[in-house]
């Protein structure tokens, strides 16, 4: 059922560390109400009608095509789907949002990125911030389509330092208007859109301040030509050049100096909804990749039998069933924290940028892991086309170089990874996660006499839920040794942050994934069993990696005796009572796919 969790069984941004998680208490997929799947396949129809077919247009950089299809998105009313009714939207919650940002997105990079920054970085800091005026006078224009909105942010010398921008605001001499000048770059949008959202600083203020500008020529307002890129060809990217644009002190999008903090609240949101985008580009890769794997024959059979596709497939449906996973359970918990501060007296506004606030670290977490598995996804899929696939005729090599940006926007993975760790701290620091009393658990533990008894795994997955709590350990250990040996200065140690998050992030995504089919394992038997398969394979993998990563981490910030027992505390973490038969699990997996000739989890 979609129900709302309570305030007693909701874990808090970060606590999926050292606090247990039960199948009951996790939204999945599963989950979706009828209304969710009505919408789901309106989305799908849509795409396959009026995107898939135009696949070559969209990579010959038609900017026209895209125009005409995010005003026919508009007039579905899916631009103004997380858009509260009062301004002309659907005022859909969080989960349904992010669904539709899902299956829009997974055919072209270039609708993806083009419905990303308007319906994200576009629209959404005016609803969360907007005084009443503005939110009337603007965001019913944006949540139809009738506008276009842009982000300003990013400059030539301040990309992930988004507040060393050099963009400035003026106070004209009777206090009506701003003048802004400067020059911003890698603007989505920027070739069709009404409105920008624009970042500048007044004075010499510590922070930037943002404002709400419309785009007229006449104004000092002028685009650089398209930017020539890798991937996402009809995605408008300009430059966008401001020379004492004359903005009324009305248009100051929350209070002077608030810029940075709109910025960074507006990019929480936008990594979890990136995750999202990435999902049904990986289920239509899969889903391709297997129908020429079944028609391809070489040595008189098709490939698809071959072992050595069967490993691409399975392993790229596994990261696709986890990433799946662990974007939905996160997605329903900032709808369910959106719903508790509602219910606890907080506007609209306030729940919202709370709501999302609190599972922050959850949103980098998803926007690394997914990113990369799209990546991987479609490497995999060019792999299997073989020549084919290198070919601009068939769709694999768009789509590979169209998942290239995910890693780059919406903060590099290199600082979401460093935000993950660093959040985390400042969290326990806080008091909001318990941190301290765990790691010290497993300090204890580390020095005690390991048990010998023979656990009971006879349950399915029982062994990889064990494993997974014991990653929680090595993360645990990790982190908390790094944070007693370099305290204050572990921001400078990146090297260490990067290990300790990518556990953290195995941890997550490898739970995610547990905790969805065991709830189906209990509610529906027959398909948990086979999501159980895929569970076993994305875990195994994610051992090898937390063991590397984890031992690189020890190595590195211990020696003599602590070393040693930190590098044996390791060991007995990430130790398999009995390994799976990682063959056999591919085996079944690809074959499920093969047989379906599509992604079927």
């Amino acid at each position: 059922m979609n129900t709302t969790s309570t305030s007693e069984n909701l874990l808090r941004g970060g606590q999926f560390l050292v606090k247990e998680s039960v199948p009951s208490d996790i939204f999945t997929p599963e989950d979706f109400t009828q209304e969710q799947r009505m919408m789901i396949e309106s989305v799908k129809e849509f795409v396959d009608r009026e995107i898939w077919p135009h696949k070559a247009r969209f990579e010959q950089k038609d900017y026209g095509l895209t125009l005409e299809v995010m005003k026919k998105i508009g007039d579905l009313g899916l631009l103004g789907v997380a858009v509260p009714e009062a301004y002309g939207g659907l005022g859909m919650g969080f989960v349904t949002t992010m669904l539709v940002c899902d299956y829009i997105s997974g055919s072209t990079g270039s609708i993806a990125t083009a419905f990303g920054a308007h319906t994200g970085i576009g629209t959404m800091p005016i609803t969360l911030y907007g005084t009443e005026e503005q939110k009337q006078k603007y965001v019913p224009k944006l949540a139809t389509g009738q506008w276009f909105g842009a982000y300003c942010l990013t400059e030539p010398g301040a990309g992930s330092d988004a507040n060393s921008g050099k963009t400035k605001a003026v106070l004209s001499s009777d206090g009506s208007h701003y003048l802004i000048s400067g020059q911003k770059m890698w603007i989505s949008n920027a070739g069709f859109c009404s409105l920008f959202i624009v970042f500048a600083r007044i004075e010499d203020d510590k922070n930037i301040t943002a404002f709400l500008v419309e785009n007229d020529p006449s104004n000092g307002i002028s685009l650089g030509e398209e930017e020539h890129k890798l991937g996402i060809h009809s995605s408008s990217t300009r430059q966008v050049f401001f020379s004492e644009t004359k903005v009324a002190v009305d248009n100051m999008l929350g209070a002077r100096g608030e810029g940075f903090k709109i910025a960074m609240n507006a990019l929480n949101v936008g990594r979890i909804k990136l995750a999202g985008a990435c999902l049904d580009a990986q289920r239509r890769i899969i889903s391709n990749a297997v129908n020429y794997a079944n028609e391809r024959v070489q040595f008189k059979k098709p490939i698809a039998q071959f072992g050595a596709i069967k490993f691409k497939i399975a392993e790229m449906a596994a990261a696709a069933f986890v990433d799946e996973s662990a974007t939905y359970r996160a997605s329903k918990n900032i709808e369910d924290r959106i719903a508790l501060r509602v219910a606890g007296g907080n506007s609209h506004q306030e729940a919202e940028l709370k709501g999302v606030e609190e599972y922050a670290i959850e949103c980098s977490i998803l926007k690394v892991a997914v990113s990369e598995s799209a990546q991987r996804c479609a490497d995999e899929g060019i792999q299997i086309y073989g020549g084919m696939g290198f070919s601009a005729d068939t769709p694999m090599e768009a789509a590979w170089r169209d998942a290239r940006i995910t890693r780059i926007y919406e903060g590099t993975n290199e600082i979401n990874r460093m935000l993950c760790v660093g959040m985390l701290i400042k969290k326990a620091m806080k008091g909001h996660v318990d941190l301290l009393g765990p790691a010290m658990a497993v300090a204890d533990e580390l020095t005690g006499i390991p048990s010998f008894e023979t656990p009971d795994f006879s349950q399915d997955l029982a062994q990889e839920k064990a494993i997974i709590d014991s990653m929680k350990k090595v993360f645990l250990m990790v982190a908390g040794h790094a944070v007693q040996t370099f305290g204050p200065e572990l921001e400078e140690h990146q090297q260490l942050l990067l290990a300790a998050a990518d556990i953290m992030i195995a941890v997550y995504m490898c739970e995610s994934g547990l905790l969805r089919a065991q709830k189906n394992l209990l509610n529906d038997p027959e398909k948990g069993k086979a999501q159980a398969e895929l569970v076993k394979l994305y875990v195994y993998n994610a051992v090898d990696h937390v063991q590397k990563k984890a031992k690189e981490a020890i190595v590195s910030a211990s020696s003599g005796d602590a070393q040693r027992m930190m590098l044996m505390g390791l060991k007995r973490f990430t130790k398999y009572h009995e390994y799976p038969n990682v063959v056999a699990l591919r085996e079944s997996i690809a074959d499920r796919v093969i047989a379906a000739n599509t992604y079927p989890f």
